[in-house]
C-alpha cells in the first residue's frame, strides 16, 4: 500500500500547528486543576502542560497574533512608556487582542508561575503587570496614528464641496444647456398652462433621454445637445472671422464671400465639427462637482464630531494613565490632543460654512429646495454628474452621426452637385406635468456675490 512507502522523514513546526489548530489543548490545565491529574499514575510525562486562563479558542487566536508581531515584548513595553515606535499594522493587531475587563482581572489575579502560562496568557500577563493601562494606550496611539489621514480626508472633502459649489455658479456652457432645455420644454408645451415656465426641476435632467421624438429617431437630450453643439460651432466660426477681420480686412472679405457660397451641408458639418470638442469637454469644467457627488453626506456630516468625541475620550483616558504613572507617553499624547482640539475647532467652522454654501447653491437652482428635510443635501452634485455623463455619451453618438453624414456627402458629391435636402423638423410630445415649473429657481437677492 501507499502508506508502506512513508519513511517518516518529513517534519513540521509543531508549535505553529498547536497555535493554529490547538492540537494539544486537551493537555492543558486551567489554574484550578491539580497538575497531578496530567497522568493516570500521577507521574510526570514530559514537560509540564501550559496553563490556559482564557477560553481555548480565544487563547489560540491571541497566540497567532502574537507570533505574527515583528517586535519583542520588551520593545513593546518601552513604547508603552514613551508613546512612540509602533507602526499602524502592529497597533491594529494589538488592539484586536485587547482583553475584556473580566479577562484582564483573571490574568492579573494569577499568582502561579508565569512560565507555565500559555503563550497568549503569558504575553498579556507580563504586559498588564508592567502597564495596567497598556491596551488603553494602544488605542490612543492608533487614534493618533490615523488622525492625520482622517482630518486630511475631511479637509479635502470640504475643499471639494466648495469647488463644486463654485463650479455650479459659473455662467458657462452648463447654463447654456439649461437654457436650451428650458426653451425646448416651453416650445413643446406651447398652448398649455406649462408653456411659459421660468425654471424646471434639475432632477428632470435625468429624464431627457426618455423623451423621444414623434418618429422615435432621436431623444430630447440628443436634440438639445446637438443644437448647443451647432450654436457653439457657429460661435467659433464667427469669432475666427472676427479675429481675421482685425488682422486683415481684405482677406476677410474674400474669405467671407467664399463662406457665403459654401453649401449648407458643408457649413453644417463645420459647425458640428467645431462645436463638438467644446460641448464634449464640458465634464472637464466640473471636476469638483463630480468628486463631490461621490462624497457620502452622512459620513461627512459626522466625521468632525466623531473625531472631536474621540479626542475627548482619549483625554479622559490620559487622566487615568496619569494616575498610574504616565511618563513620556502622557506628555507626548497631551501635546497631540491640544493641537487636535484646536484644529478640529477650525475645521468644524469650515464644515459649517461649506454646508451653508451648499444650501445657497441648491437655492440658486431651485428656491425652497434646501428646506426639504427629506432631500439629500449633495443630490444636486449627483444629478449634475449624471447629466454630464449623459451629455458626454450624446456627444460621442453625435460625432459618429457626423462622420456617417460626412461619408454620405462625399459619396453624393461624386454623383450629383445638387443642394443637400433641408433638415427635417423634429417633433416631440407634450412634456409631463411635473417636468417643468412656472416658478423661478432663484431670487434676485441670491446673487453670485454670496460666494
Amino acid at each position: 500500500m501507499v502508506w508502506d512507502k512513508i519513511d517518516g522523514s518529513f517534519r513540521f513546526d509543531g508549535d505553529l500547528m498547536e497555535a493554529l489548530f490547538g492540537t494539544v489543548a486537551t493537555n492543558r490545565l486551567s489554574p484550578g486543576k491539580d497538575s497531578s491529574q496530567a497522568s493516570p499514575s500521577g507521574t510526570n510525562v514530559g514537560p509540564s502542560p501550559q496553563i490556559c486562563i482564557l477560553d481555548n479558542r480565544r487563547s489560540q487566536n491571541i497566540a497567532i497574533v502574537i507570533k505574527s508581531l515583528t517586535i519583542s515584548r520588551k520593545e513593546i513595553l518601552d513604547v508603552l512608556m514613551e508613546g512612540r515606535g509602533l507602526n499602524a499594522e502592529t497597533l491594529e493587531k494589538l488592539v484586536t487582542i485587547a482583553p475584556t475587563e473580566e479577562e484582564q482581572s483573571q490574568i492579573l489575579e494569577y499568582s502561579g508561575d508565569p512560565t507555565r502560562l500559555a503563550d497568549a496568557e503569558c504575553f498579556l500577563y507580563h504586559i498588564l503587570k508592567a502597564v495596567p493601562s497598556a491596551f488603553t494606550r494602544f488605542n490612543a496611539m492608533l487614534f493618533r496614528y490615523n488622525y492625520d489621514a482622517e482630518i486630511a480626508s475631511l479637509k479635502e472633502s470640504i475643499q471639494t464641496i466648495e469647488l463644486g459649489c463654485k463650479e455650479l455658479r459659473t455662467r458657462g456652457l452648463f447654463m447654456k444647456l439649461l437654457e436650451a432645455i428650458l426653451k425646448a420644454g416651453n416650445r413643446m408645451n406651447a398652448g398649455t398652462s406649462r408653456g411659459n415656465a421660468q425654471a424646471f426641476n434639475l432632477s428632470s435632467l435625468r429624464k431627457l433621454s426618455d423623451v423621444r421624438s414623434s418618429d422615435g429617431k432621436t431623444t430630447l437630450l440628443h436634440f438639445v445637445v446637438e443644437e448647443v453643439v451647432r450654436s457653439e460651432g457657429k460661435r467659433c466660426v464667427i469669432n475666427t472671422d472676427h479675429i481675421l477681420s482685425r488682422s486683415n480686412s481684405q482677406s476677410h472679405n474674400r474669405n467671407s464671400s467664399v463662406d457665403n457660397i459654401k453649401p449648407k451641408e458643408e457649413r453644417e458639418k463645420e459647425y458640428m465639427t467645431l462645436g463638438l470638442p467644446v460641448v464634449g469637454g464640458i465634464s472637464a469644467e466640473f471636476s469638483g462637482v463630480k468628486k463631490a457627488a461621490s462624497i457620502d453626506h452622512d459620513s461627512f456630516a459626522k466625521m468632525c464630531s466623531a473625531l472631536t468625541a474621540r479626542v475627548a475620550e482619549t483625554r479622559e483616558l490620559m487622566l487615568q494613565c496619569e494616575n498610574n504613572g504616565g511618563g513620556g507617553f502622557v506628555r507626548d499624547m497631551n501635546g497631540f490632543l491640544e493641537a487636535a482640539e484646536e484644529e478640529l475647532k477650525v475645521v468644524g467652522e469650515e464644515q459649517k460654512r461649506v454646508m451653508e454654501l451648499v444650501k445657497k447653491t441648491i437655492e440658486y437652482y431651485q428656491a425652497g429646495a434646501s428646506k426639504d428635510k427629506g432631500a439629500h443635501p449633495f443630490q444636486l452634485f449627483v444629478i449634475v454628474k449624471d447629466f454630464l455623463g449623459m451629455v458626454d455619451r450624446a456627444c460621442v453618438e453625435i460625432s459618429r452621426n457626423v462622420q456617417r453624414r460626412k461619408k454620405k456627402v462625399t459619396a453624393s458629391l461624386g454623383s450629383s452637385s445638387a443642394d443637400s435636402p433641408p433638415r427635417n423638423p423634429v417633433r416631440f410630445p407634450v412634456l409631463p406635468k411635473n417636468f417643468m415649473s412656472e416658478n423661478s429657481t432663484s431670487t434676485n437677492s441670491d446673487s453670485d456675490n454670496d460666494f
